[in-house]
């Protein structure tokens, strides 16, 4: 993808969430999730690519003991919608007998974090909580989990960007979340 279709993608999407809104989001966020997990020593696991920038922003808001790992499952393969979910790692910690916290970008329909999280349940983990920064709200939700645990934003339905999310492939620092504009 060129240059110039990338900045004009960028320059005509509509910001729905700056920083400073984000910012908020994840300091209240972290309370709810302080008050649940402060005393579990938790494994945190970060799904890759798009939950770095969440995971790394959220973890430092969060003031007790706790270990980081990630997993590396997706159904998007930088395209603009999902196909079969595709493991490419699986985490280093081992996770039975553990409270997991499972941090993903966004919660669209679900398929991504549902079947991580029943991974983990698989691994023994006693407890599994899912964190999302952001839940698309729409009526196309297909698995069993309809909703994270803990949600920071939710926004419209539309093609999402920034702060971790790509636009093929691109565009995940954006320094917000934006729309596509179609």
């Amino acid at each position: 993808m060129d240059q110039t279709t990338l900045t004009s993608v960028y320059n005509k999407a509509r910001c729905l969430f700056d920083a400073q809104d984000i910012a908020i989001a994840l300091d209240t966020m972290a309370h709810k999730i302080s008050d649940a997990l402060r005393d579990t020593n938790p494994v945190l696991l970060c799904v890759m690519n798009g939950g770095v920038i969440f995971t790394g922003q959220l973890a430092t808001r969060l003031q007790f003991p706790l270990q980081m790992d990630y997993v590396h499952a997706t159904r998007y393969r930088e395209q603009l919608s999902g196909a079969d979910l595709h493991w490419r790692v699986t985490p280093a910690t081992a996770l039975q007998g553990r409270t997991v916290l499972v941090l993903d970008d966004i919660f669209d329909e679900g398929e991504t974090l549902s079947a991580i999280k029943k991974w983990c349940e698989n691994q023994g983990a006693t407890q599994v909580y899912t964190a999302v920064l952001i839940d698309k709200q729409h009526d196309r939700k297909t698995a069993a989990l309809k909703q994270a645990d803990f949600t920071a934003l939710y926004a419209e339905d539309f093609y999402l960007f920034g702060y971790g999310m790509d636009y093929k492939g691109y565009w995940r620092n954006a320094p917000g979340i934006y729309a596509v504009e179609t």
